[in-house]
């Protein structure tokens, strides 16, 4: 039997009375892209931080390759954080460095990489999603959004991790430039033969990127299984979601004026 990628067992987590995750349970195989949907507020970024260890979960195991990760630290959490690319919502590019650096950041930093040799990887990822190399003597202000979501790609991919995750990836981008990021993911994540898991409430690209679907509702899965099947899911929080329907069993708090 293969041992999952990501395995999440009865995670939860709250902020004071607030409760986020409520028993979390989620298994993403290796090689698989799984996309993670649900509205604001249910739960999809916190999943996401307790992962990367930004977060401790209050109970409950989170295993990467059959490892537990929960309270790891020091240099075990650092190992482990090696295999994980990260494409983060709004770029998060360092504005102070061009743009080769800032995508040869991880090479440098984190593997203490020869600078001219991380530069050169750099160029090639920029290539890889579309970037001449011109572009890499560029500042970060000097591109479009999608140019710069395409940076963060290429930063995303160039230490090559067996992981990557993405941040609601064509969040601020016009439908066109989002449909190009979600086809240069598949192309990306599919030569990387990595494992990916996302989050995003747009269901054009979690069609587009994903194999799987899970759904989080008040903390909890309340659906997983192939992007193919979701459109005849027999759940009616995700007929809801994925029709973008107001009337449904979802009630979306809204203050009267």
């Amino acid at each position: 039997m293969t041992t999952p990628k990501i395995k999440l067992t009865d995670v939860h987590k709250r902020f004071g009375d607030k409760v986020v995750l409520d028993g979390i349970d989620l298994e993403i195989t290796p090689g698989e892209s799984l996309v993670i949907i649900g509205g604001s507020g249910s739960g999809k970024s916190v999943t996401l931080k307790c992962i990367l260890g930004l977060l401790t979960p209050d109970s409950g195991t989170i295993e990467i390759d059959g490892e537990s990760i929960v309270g790891m630290s020091g240099a075990d959490r650092e190992r482990v954080n090696r295999k994980f690319g990260m494409l983060f919502q709004g770029g998060a590019l360092f504005d102070s460095l061009p743009v080769w650096e800032n995508v040869a950041f991880g090479l440098i930093q984190g593997h203490r990489m020869n600078r001219n040799k991380a530069k050169d990887i750099a160029l090639e990822k920029l290539a890889a999603v579309g970037l001449s190399a011109e572009v890499g003597e560029l500042s970060p202000a000097e591109l479009s959004g999608g140019m710069q979501k395409r940076v963060g790609l290429a930063r995303a991919i160039a230490t090559e991790p067996e992981i990557i995750f993405f941040d609601e990836p064509t969040t601020g981008l016009d439908p066109i430039m989002g449909d190009i990021i979600n086809d240069l993911i598949v192309k990306c994540v599919k030569e990387l033969g990595a494992t990916a898991l996302s989050i995003t409430h747009d269901m054009a690209s979690a069609r587009k990127i994903s194999d799987h679907i899970a759904m989080l509702y008040k903390g909890k899965i309340i659906w997983v299984g192939r992007t193919a099947d979701i459109d005849h899911s027999g759940e009616p929080h995700v007929d809801q979601f994925i029709h973008g329907r107001a009337e449904g069993p979802i009630q979306m708090e809204l203050r009267r004026l």
